[in-house]
């Protein structure tokens, strides 16, 4: 199963800044579990989220140029609050550091302009080509579905 936790990139500056939202609904399907008297988001989906924000802003930074955009650590994750259904989680990120193979972003995650989660977080990119030559094929594969599910969720206005 495959947690897609980012419904639409709102703002994107290559190179620097990336904010998304989640809007958690009643139907997502780990809630039935998840504390079923309280149902919230649990933790470890709200720093998917900032992750996952993360890599869009990696990969469109890079042009797509990397097939894999890993979460390599997580420092300093403190959470403040809780994400329940009906409300809308804001993600933010911003590039503090980058070298050849890792990206260095500090992230938040908001609700009603109260931050409830931050982390620091270190992303590692590579191509599968790289550390495993039989499978350099599904470099170009991975990448273009990674395009096409970014273009879903990033559709950028025009002036």
């Amino acid at each position: 199963m495959q947690f897609i936790l980012i419904d639409q990139i709102t703002e994107l500056n290559e190179g620097s800044d990336i904010t998304a939202i989640k809007a958690l609904s009643i139907a997502e399907e780990y809630l039935r579990d998840h504390f079923p008297l309280f149902p919230v988001m649990p933790g470890v989906l709200m720093l998917e989220g900032l992750f996952q924000a993360s890599a869009w802003l990696v990969r469109q930074s890079e042009n797509f140029s990397n097939s894999m955009v890993i979460l390599k650590e997580a420092r300093n994750v403190k959470y403040s609050g809780f994400v329940a259904p009906g409300q809308t989680l804001l993600i933010k990120a911003t590039i503090t550091k980058q070298d050849e193979t890792t990206t260095s972003l500090k992230a938040t995650g908001a609700v009603d302009g109260e931050t409830v989660l931050s982390s620091k977080l270190l992303l590692e990119r590579f191509n599968l080509k790289d550390r495993y030559p039989d499978r350099a094929s599904m470099d170009a594969y991975a990448i273009k579905a990674l395009q096409e599910q970014f273009s879903l969720l990033y559709q950028p206005t025009t002036n």
